[in-house]
């Protein structure tokens, strides 16, 4: 991890001036060049051969989506984009992760040297993870997922619980579109902002068979329902009777998280047992990994994304390493694994 070379695109001389010098005081860090837009920052991946680069979301000339395209189509690098928390500003950056950005650093003021302690730390962390990730290139629009098909039978209701963090998004996009509108329900806690999984679940649902949705207390889980845990909220599972529903509310961040996978997972664990799949796909951090396995100690079937088709193999390596995953499964092999272990669990 010594010596890394991090590029700063950013129109903002401020913007640039925080982030780079955030940067430059980590003893990890080698060497920090800043670039104002798309054009100078071409010329500086050339010379300078960044391990990761930082983009700014809006600049002038040449937006960052479409110079992010350019990037991972002829010199493919981890690349964080710089977003501002707006509604707009989330639906761009869910554009920037499905053109390959590896993950994003919410812009929480206009002026960043008021904001600047709020994303000193997850800065760094975030730059010295993408540079461990693994990235492809991006030359053609990607192919429609082919939908599975599940047979139901009659039996106690069952659930997926799926946790994600860094590359989670396309993961769970590559996992949740291929099951089909008559999959058990799902809950899924991926890391995000507030302002983020509003739109990101409406992106899903556009593209799902099954209904995706931003949760809300009282919410049912039943066949056909996807619920996401909304940004800065914990999601737990509860139960009434033979009816599942969720419960959304505050507390504090577990295992560095809010929305943690660890307590949905534990909630999970205790209220669905054996009825219930757990997922842990790409991110970094341990996030999941003891909840995974309190679901794995009270019978549940429990999958880890492999590691190679992360982006970033943490919490499915803590997973594995702490004996809470049956069986690891790459990315595009997932949501068939998952149909199979639902149609034993079912006969």
């Amino acid at each position: 991890m010594m010596g890394l070379r991090v590029l700063v695109v950013d129109d903002s001389a401020t913007a640039r001036a925080v982030l780079t010098e955030i940067l430059r005081q980590d003893s990890d860090i080698e060497s920090v060049e800043a670039a104002p837009d798309a054009y100078v920052a071409r010329d500086k991946i050339v010379k300078f051969r960044p391990d990761v680069i930082c983009l700014d979301v809006e600049m002038p000339r040449m937006d960052g989506i479409t110079f992010l395209r350019k990037i991972m189509q002829y010199m493919p690098t981890p690349v964080i984009m710089v977003s501002s928390l707006t509604t707009q500003g989330a639906r761009t950056t869910l554009d920037a992760l499905e053109a390959g950005a590896v993950d994003f650093i919410p812009k929480m003021h206009s002026n960043l040297y008021e904001g600047r302690s709020a994303i000193e730390e997850e800065l760094l962390t975030k730059v010295k993870a993408a540079a461990k990730a693994k990235v492809r290139p991006k030359t053609t629009a990607p192919k429609p997922s082919e939908r599975l098909e599940y047979k139901s039978f009659t039996t106690t209701q069952k659930l997926i619980a799926i946790g994600s963090s860094t590359g989670g998004t396309e993961a769970l996009k590559e996992v949740l579109t291929k099951l089909p509108a008559n999959s058990p329900g799902v809950l899924v806690t991926q890391h995000m902002p507030a302002s983020f999984t509003g739109q990101f679940a409406n992106r899903l649902n556009e593209l799902c068979a099954m209904e995706v949705k931003e949760a809300q207390s009282g919410d049912t889980l039943g066949v056909g329902k996807v619920f996401i845990a909304p940004g800065d909220k914990h999601m737990v599972l509860r139960r009434s009777g033979a009816r599942y529903y969720v419960e959304v509310g505050d507390g504090q961040k577990v295992s560095g998280h809010r929305p943690s996978v660890d307590v949905l997972f534990n909630s999970v664990a205790k209220v669905a047992g054996d009825n219930a799949i757990g997922v842990i796909l790409t991110g970094m951090g341990s996030d999941g990994a003891r909840g995974l396995l309190k679901m794995h100690e009270t019978g549940a079937v429990t999958l880890g994304q492999d590691e190679a088709s992360c982006v970033v193999y943490g919490m499915p390596k803590v997973a594995y390493e702490l004996g809470a995953v049956d069986t690891q499964v790459p990315l595009e092999k997932m949501a068939s694994k998952i149909l199979s272990e639902l149609s034993r669990m079912t006969t």
